[in-house]
């Protein structure tokens, strides 16, 4: 029997100061008994010598110091996992809240997990195609990579976050495929949305779903990421099976972190957030990814608004820095009706050569890429010097440049939240853009692939 302590000293929002502890670890769970006979779940945060802070899970209401008993359970947090979870939907702490039948657990597995060995990791080199042409032809998501999405808020990021998650699949890999989307932070019509979408879509059916909500306590919070990725760790490691897995919103889980540092009056970094949050995201971020020797894979894809729109904003600026790249929405085009809102110019995909081509996409893919992105550059240089000097003042190219950036926009970009495009079809679509560029100006295509698909249609388009 675990040893009772009632020497509960401090209480501090959420944080309990617990003293003349013994043999106690960091991350090790504790109960904690009211006087009402009602027990709640803690964490323990920091040890010292002969004290233990503690953070409980459901606050600290209705207690006072002296007046409650604790005692330590010996283990972390840990979630029960079988073939079962998929389908299922979770709360931040990995219990069932879809009403559906306890999960029978093969096994139970501590949420904190362990980031991937780089020497263990195996390179990422198969195309994940998401549906959405601004993804799948210029910023290419490949199998065991880290691409983060990021927002603005008011943008719509969960409705594409959705989107991905119903649509993704590998096409050239074997095994099963399965999407773990983890939702932190959000209000209880966001979960509606994204419970009901994948119900109605059948997604769920090779989804687990982990939501976390706004009123959650903060802890949980913490703890529903770590959920979703033990849950993603056992699919793909275990059951050798391509897992995507979606963690929205970032920013949410940072700002859980910044209130629980401010609770323990630590010293605060840039922002206010802790001078260890690029530390806390690398553990989270380097669990993605692939394993020698092993079949299954987990793919990564972090959502986060930029608080302000600011790319500089220490949670994308770390966030970049741990990942393989960004693909960024816009508000410019959002205010145009345009979705899914890319702006494939800062948008970049730094593994996207590895998952395209020969026996992947197709040969021209990668021509294809570099020859829209140059000529939706030099229109949107035609556009803002037609804003100054007028129209009139254009050549008789910038004029065809600039239909070219408003064809991309409406054409390509632009898509509905149910379009699948299929990499085939995305690719012919940025074709039929190029057309409207003469020949000699498409310097980046090699010539047998201009012979192949420029002249299919006749050439130039009117």
């Amino acid at each position: 029997m675990a040893k009772e302590y009632k020497t509960v000293r401090d209480i501090i929002g959420p944080l309990m100061l617990v003293e003349s502890v013994e043999g106690v670890t960091y991350g090790e769970l504790a109960e904690v008994q009211l006087q009402t006979g009602e027990k709640r779940l803690a964490r323990v945060l920091e040890v010292t010598t002969d004290t233990a802070l503690v953070q409980l899970f459901e606050g600290t209401r209705d207690i006072a110091p002296g007046r409650v008993k604790l005692r330590f359970l010996g283990r972390g947090l840990r979630m029960d996992v079988s073939p079962d979870i998929v389908g299922r939907t979770f709360d931040g702490m990995g219990r069932p809240i879809d009403g559906g039948p306890p999960v029978i657990p093969t096994k139970s597995q501590d949420i904190n997990g362990n980031p991937i060995n780089p020497c263990a990791r195996d390179y990422p080199n198969e195309f994940i195609q998401t549906g959405i042409s601004t993804i799948d032809l210029m910023n290419t998501l490949v199998r065991g990579q880290k691409l983060p999405l990021f927002s603005g808020a008011g943008l719509p990021h969960p409705a594409v976050g959705a989107q991905i998650a119903r649509q993704a699949k590998v096409l050239s890999a074997s095994g099963g495929f399965a999407v773990v989307f983890c939702a932190m932070g959000i209000t209880f019509e966001e979960s509606d949305f994204f419970i009901q979408d994948f119900r109605r879509t059948g997604a769920i059916e090779r989804s687990v779903l982990v939501v976390n909500l706004a009123d959650d306590p903060v802890i949980e919070r913490i703890a529903a990421p770590r959920v979703a990725l033990t849950a993603a760790e056992y699919l793909a490691f275990e059951l050798d099976m391509h897992v995507l897995v979606i963690l929205t919103d970032m920013t949410n889980y940072c700002d859980a972190l910044r209130e629980i540092s401010a609770a323990r009056k630590e010293v605060p970094g840039r922002r206010g957030y802790p001078g260890y949050l690029y530390t806390d995201l690398a553990t989270l971020y380097e669990r993605a990814g692939r394993i020698k020797d092993k079949k299954g894979s987990i793919t990564l894809l972090p959502v986060l608004t930029m608080p302000e729109d600011d790319k500089t904003h220490p949670i994308p600026d770390l966030t970049g820095y741990i990942t393989e790249g960004q693909i960024m929405l816009t508000r410019e085009l959002h205010r145009k009706g345009i979705y899914p809102p890319v702006d494939v110019l800062p948008s970049l995909s730094r593994l996207k050569d590895k998952g395209i081509g020969m026996d992947k996409t197709r040969c021209d893919h990668s021509d294809v890429l570099n020859q829209l992105f140059a000529c939706y550059a030099k229109g949107k240089e035609a556009r803002e010097l037609a804003v100054i000097l007028g129209e009139g003042s254009l050549s008789e190219l910038d004029r065809l440049y600039l239909k070219f950036a408003e064809q991309f926009e409406s054409r390509f970009v632009r898509q509905a939240e149910d379009e699948d495009r299929s990499i085939q079809q995305t690719l012919d679509s940025g074709w039929d853009l190029l057309r409207i560029i003469p020949r000699q100006e498409l310097k980046r295509i090699r010539l047998e692939y201009l012979d192949e698909y420029y002249d299919k249609n006749g050439g130039q388009e009117e």
